[in-house]
């Protein structure tokens, strides 16, 4: 049995072998066959790409003059392109220069000088492309392009220089006292312009300052001379004998007096306006004990003085009424006491002076626009003002001639000095406010606006 086992195990075993050989040669030659089509690939795929290379590296030469001739085409094609964006991106950028320019004073010094850098620069690019294209030699574009460049700004600085020789003329003139002379082109719209209309109206202001000084000499010296020679008369009189010295000529001699000091008194307070040295003391007050207090010393005033006229420049008058017109009661203000104290009273003289007999005389006071802010108006009944008038109200030695205020021809006029309403208008000028005559349906009224207490000074 068991050579029976060994027999058989020994006829089995080459089966096997040959079985489990026949199944891997089988898978070899699968793999073989699938590295062979693998290769096959890759032989077909390195055969198409050096088909390709070789197409491409070795073309034919006409091929080569195409393309070249192709290639130089693109190339001009390119070149024109960028040549046309530059000249688009010049053309864009001078637009954005215009329109910098334009938004700027079109006409003024700066924009000549900008533009003449500009047209310099765009002189000099432009030679230099026509060089470019045309082989110029650049010494010559540079020449031509610094005469071109001198010629416009020789132009330029003509137009500049001409109006200042003339300024220059005209202010020496002005410097040695001639005011009438004058700076032509004023009507220019750059600076120059704005430098001859700056001249002709500091020109026009010396000259109607200086008519304003000779005129201001020979209204002083009127006004001194009337009391001193009626002051002189008097005295003259008294020692000739022809005239006693009793209580009445004294009192004309004390009365011509008055007038002289309080004029000389009222010249100095003018000075002290026009040179700036009054100081501005401004506070809160209230408004109606402070009118009162001012109505009450103008009535204590004129009675005191009712048996002198001393035309002083102080009403005389016990005939007129007046009347204080507060709302509301509790009014408030902010401005300087004093130099309101100025202004309603030679506003309460003048209305006083011409007011028809036993008339009234209203001082009115309201509250303003703004914070503590006052608007103060003087009423009277007399003749009123010609509104051709208004503006001289308030002039200097300006008595009218309509017998309006400022008149010597009302029923209490007494031959004041003509500067009361001026020393009215320079001290609310101090304050920074306005005073003129508002329309009235009877007699004149005078309005006074103080502008009250500013933001900085709070």
């Amino acid at each position: 049995m068991s050579g029976l086992s060994r027999t058989s195990g020994q006829d089995d075993a080459p089966g096997t072998d040959r079985s489990s050989l026949g199944s891997r040669a089988r898978a070899r030659m699968r793999t073989l066959s699938r590295a062979r089509a693998h290769l096959r690939t890759r032989r077909q795929e390195r055969a198409a790409a050096g088909t390709t290379r070789a197409g491409r590296s070795e073309p034919p030469p006409a091929a080569l003059e195409r393309r070249a001739a192709q290639w130089a085409r693109e190339a001009d094609k390119a070149r024109a392109r960028a040549m046309r964006a530059a000249g688009l991106d010049m053309a864009r950028e001078t637009r954005r220069v215009l329109r910098w320019i334009s938004a700027m004073r079109p006409f003024s010094v700066k924009t000549k000088l900008g533009m003449l850098v500009v047209v310099s620069v765009f002189i000099t690019t432009g030679l230099l492309m026509i060089a470019v294209r045309t082989q110029t030699e650049l010494r010559f574009i540079t020449v031509f392009s610094v005469i071109a460049t001198l010629l416009i700004t020789q132009f330029v600085a003509h137009s500049l220089t001409a109006p200042l020789d003339e300024m220059n003329t005209v202010a020496r003139a002005i410097s040695h006292g001639d005011y009438t002379r004058r700076v032509r082109g004023d009507g220019r719209r750059d600076e120059l312009g704005d430098l001859a209309f700056t001249i002709n109206r500091m020109a026009d202001d010396l000259e109607a300052q200086d008519q304003q000084r000779k005129e201001l000499v020979a209204n002083v010296s009127h006004e001194l001379r009337t009391p001193i020679a009626a002051l002189r008369a008097v005295l003259e009189n008294v020692v000739d004998g022809v005239s006693e010295a009793d209580p009445e000529t004294m009192r004309t001699a004390l009365k011509q007096t008055e007038r002289l000091g309080r004029l000389v008194e009222t010249l100095l307070d003018l000075s002290r306006l026009d040179n700036g040295v009054v100081p501005l003391k401004a506070r809160r007050f209230e408004v109606w004990p402070y009118l009162s207090g001012v109505l009450k010393e103008a009535n204590m005033i004129a009675t005191s003085r009712a048996g002198i006229a001393s035309g002083s420049g102080s009403h005389t008058r016990t005939d007129v009424h007046l009347h204080l017109d507060v709302s509301p009661p509790e009014l408030t203000a902010h401005a300087d006491p004093e130099r309101i104290h100025q202004v309603v009273a030679n506003l309460i003289d003048n209305a006083v002076k011409h007011s028809p007999p036993h008339g009234r005389v209203t001082v009115r006071a309201r509250r303003g626009e703004g914070p503590q802010s006052l608007t103060l108006e003087v009423l009277d009944e007399g003749p009123g003002i010609p509104r051709s008038e208004w503006h001289r109200v308030f002039e200097r030695f300006n008595r009218g001639s309509h017998g309006g205020p400022g008149s010597s021809h009302g029923p209490g006029s007494d031959g004041g000095t003509g500067l009361g309403l001026a020393i009215a208008r320079w001290a609310v000028g101090l304050h920074g406010g306005q005073i003129g005559v508002a329309e009235s349906s009877r007699g004149c009224r005078i309005r006074v606006t103080l502008p009250g207490e500013s933001p900085t000074q709070s």
